[in-house]
């Protein structure tokens, strides 16, 4: 789904495309960015957080910054245990699945069109509800975590457990599977719904439930980040997206980039536990 991929690239390129004054004398701050179920490698996003740990290390008066890419959380927890970065842009399972692990403090939100992860549905050609998708074949892409599907995805409503479980690797094979009557439900998010239209054969195929709106990507720290430090950051991400970046942003796909804290993660924080 290159739309999804696109909208990775715009996570890290548009945040690159804004004057700033000159890099100050200082320690080079690292900033991990974590999209799980992510489309493009590393080495094609690179360039564009390249750009934007530049911007945000001369908006910041840092003396540089580091970015780093991943799709996985595994490959990404490594990396953090070992780079101790200051910063991560974290999609919403990963940030709930290590928050208390590496003591994570919310500073800000990321709203990319079309990356996915706001909404989840049920979808089916044959099924009208969530009872006629119990107990058949469902296909998912977002299965690898059940604790973020049952607890903040279903909220009670389900288990994986209440379905024959298919598990997939891509999100058009997740919905091919329905098209191609392997499954009678899929599982997947907004993105994915948002291709529908655009897949032969697609015409009969229909949400038959879903999920409440979650909570975008979230900006935080680690505790690596001194407080002065975080707040300054806090406090400028906002200008990211104005004057000579406003447009950017919108050409690639920012729906918004603003300052945020724990309030605005209390509802999904308190559904997935401890």
């Amino acid at each position: 789904m290159m739309r999804t991929g696109l909208s990775a690239l715009a996570l890290t390129g548009a945040l690159g495309l804004s004057g700033a004054p000159a890099l100050a004398e200082g320690p080079t701050v690292g900033i991990v960015v974590v999209r799980e179920h992510g489309v493009g490698s590393q080495v094609l996003v690179q360039p564009y957080l390249d750009r934007f740990a530049d911007l945000a290390a001369r908006l910041n008066d840092w003396g540089g910054a580091t970015g780093r890419y991943f799709t996985s959380r595994d490959v990404a927890t490594a990396f953090i245990d070992a780079a101790k970065p200051h910063y991560g842009i974290l999609s919403l399972p990963v940030f709930l699945a290590i928050r208390s692990k590496y003591d994570l403090h919310v500073l800000g939100q990321v709203a990319v069109s079309l990356a996915g992860g706001r909404q989840y549905h049920l979808i089916s050609k044959t099924a009208t509800d969530l009872a006629g998708c119990k107990g058949n074949t469902l296909a998912s892409n977002h299965a690898d975590d059940p604790r973020f599907i049952e607890r903040v995805v279903a909220r009670g409503s389900f288990t994986l457990g209440d379905f024959t479980l298919v598990r997939t690797q891509r999100p058009l094979q997740t919905t091919r599977k329905v098209l191609d009557g392997e499954a009678v439900c899929a599982l997947i998010d907004d993105a994915q719904l948002a291709e529908l239209p655009h897949l032969e054969g697609a015409g009969d195929v229909r949400s038959v439930w879903k999920s409440a709106t979650l909570p975008p990507m979230a900006v935080v720290a680690f505790p690596a980040a001194p407080v002065d430090e975080r707040k300054r950051f806090q406090e400028n991400l906002a200008k990211v997206c104005v004057n000579d970046g406003k447009s950017a942003c919108g050409e690639v796909g920012i729906v918004s980039l603003a300052a945020a804290g724990e309030p605005d993660y209390a509802a999904v924080v308190a559904a997935y536990g401890k």
